[in-house]
């Protein structure tokens, strides 16, 4: 039996609006698609053929093994205290730029636009580009991933501060400025209590986020289990590759389960009460202050560093400038299509793969336990591997160029979206879902009328997501040949062309944002 039931009531503008919004959308998506597709010559087996090629390719690399465990163990550690530290300068930063960043604490409106130009910009550029610039001006080591990290973490942390920020409750203010205290004062007693929940989830989610980046960071030279990884590529050492992604994805495994345990601790109200809310508050930030410090004393780095690499970092920056894009002329175009082509097919591949898998793993809608816990595991283990480790593996299955890259990201797509569209499916009203189960509906039937149409609008908005996120992504495939414009920007700065290094960077820069403003936009028209 069939039934078919209504979405949520939504404002009559809004349902206006997504009734012609969404079939145009995905109209031009899969023009796009097909336009992009033909522009780097993938065909839809590409895929299949590209899995066939890495399980052959994994065939190779079993029994996996770890050389020199010592060794590994030690990459392992520094890459676990790069990411702390790293995150950890950023919030420090982040704190006052959110501040100046918001429109209801900021002194001046040019504040107000100059601290947001420095978060878009740093949200905007690759950490792994970062990266590359770093190691160019302060040499191979730690301390250009740390940077690296911290600054494209300002971009997000300055990002979400601000915005929890905007959202705190005037009341509290109004009643402190009452008293006569300073802005200062006013800023603590009345809105840093407000927003402290908001802050450390989203500081505890950024040290899971830079765990992931920071594996990879040995792949330009700066620090990390990554480098042990690329040497073991280059020998085509496979079981030595293998046995180090494994413990690679232990590691943020493990770093993920820590990060959902802090959040629990820190954000859900004991059932013991504040005390031992505060004492657990207390202790979490006791620990990270005294990680913050041995990650100076393990990675033999000097606090004074912090501050000299300013100056050899703007002398390396400051030859990018004025850009020089005559010299790669319709090389630069190319490419620049190309990481865009990339992103569009990859996200495309990553939304047909990711719905099914996200559906299943949606707790009140899955049809079996054993099948949630598939679904589920599968989007963990998908998404504790960084693309770029995907990147290297399908370029050593199908050879160099964007087909490699356009494989690696769809595959990356689904540990992405997968866990937001079943977060997004756990979240609807159960009401619908009743009503079809009281009428005698199926399953099929509760997730075609029931399902779907309350979840369609966070799913788009959630798609146009990571459509931003998988070009910023592609942008740096290049640098393990797996097409796009990274390629040209490796090569550049090996060759010390730091003006035609410039041009690149500023194109990256231009469809990142303007990418990002789009994708925000059209969010924007679905709510």
């Amino acid at each position: 039996m069939t039934v078919t039931l209504e979405p949520k009531t939504e404002p009559p503008q809004t349902e206006s609006r997504r009734r012609w919004l969404l079939p145009s959308l995905a109209a031009i998506a899969v023009v796009l698609t097909l336009l992009s597709a033909g522009y780097i010559d993938f065909a839809p087996a590409a895929l299949v053929d590209g899995l066939e090629d890495v399980q052959r390719l994994l065939g190779r690399m079993l029994p996996p093994r770890v050389d020199d465990t010592g060794r590994i163990v030690s990459l392992a550690f520094d890459t676990l205290l790069m990411a702390v530290l790293g995150t950890v300068l950023a919030a420090i930063v982040s704190v006052p730029l959110a501040f100046l960043a918001a429109r209801n604490t900021t002194p001046h409106p040019i504040v107000y636009s100059v601290a947001r130009a420095i978060i878009t910009f740093c949200r905007a550029m690759p950490d792994l580009l970062f990266a590359v610039l770093f190691v160019r001006a302060l040499g191979i080591g730690v301390l250009p991933g740390i940077l690296a990290l911290a600054l494209h973490s300002i971009g997000m942390l300055g990002k979400l501060f601000a915005d929890a920020i905007e959202e705190a409750d005037s009341g509290p203010r109004e009643a402190v400025r009452a008293t006569g205290v300073g802005y200062v004062r006013e800023m603590i007693n009345a809105v840093v209590a407000q927003v402290v929940p908001a802050w450390i989830a989203a500081f505890v989610y950024r040290i899971d986020i830079n765990l992931r980046m920071s594996v990879v960071l040995g792949f330009v030279g700066a620090g990390g289990i990554g480098f042990a990884l690329q040497d073991a590529l280059r020998g085509l050492i496979y079981p030595r590759a293998l046995g180090i992604v494994l413990v690679i994805l232990a590691i943020i495994a493990a770093m993920e389960l820590a990060a959902i345990l802090l959040r629990r601790m820190l954000l859900v109200p004991s059932a013991a009460g504040p005390a031992r809310d505060r004492a657990m508050k207390m202790g979490a930030s006791a620990v990270l202050i005294v990680t913050t410090i041995a990650s100076f004393v393990v990675l033999e780095l000097d606090p004074r560093s912090l501050f000299t690499w300013i100056g050899p970092s703007i002398e390396v920056f400051g030859r990018m400038v004025p850009p020089d894009f005559s010299s790669l002329g319709a090389d630069l175009v190319d490419a620049t299509v190309q990481t865009i082509a990339i992103g569009i097919v990859a996200t495309a591949i990553g939304i047909v793969l990711s719905i099914p898998v996200g559906i299943l793993a949606a707790r009140n809608v899955t049809p079996h336990p054993v099948v949630y816990w598939l679904a589920r595991s599968w989007i963990l283990l998908v998404r504790a591997v960084p693309e770029l480790i995907l990147a290297v593996v399908f370029v050593a299955a199908l050879g160099l160029g964007p087909v490699a890259g356009t494989c690696a990201l769809a595959i990356g797509s689904v540990g992405f979206l997968g866990k937001l569209v079943a977060d997004a499916v756990e979240e609807i009203d159960s009401g619908p879902l009743e009503a079809v189960s009281s009428v005698g509906g199926g399953w099929w039937n509760k997730i075609v009328n029931a399902v779907v149409p309350q979840a369609v609008p966070s799913i788009v908005g959630s798609s146009l997501y990571l459509l931003d996120v998988n070009i910023r992504t592609s942008t740096i495939l290049g640098i393990v040949g797996a097409g796009g414009i990274g390629f040209l920007l490796f090569e550049s700065i090996r060759t010390l062309n730091f003006d035609v290094a410039g041009a690149i960077v500023l194109v990256i820069f231009v469809v990142v944002y303007a990418v990002e403003r789009i994708s925000g936009w059209i969010r924007s028209l679905l709510v």
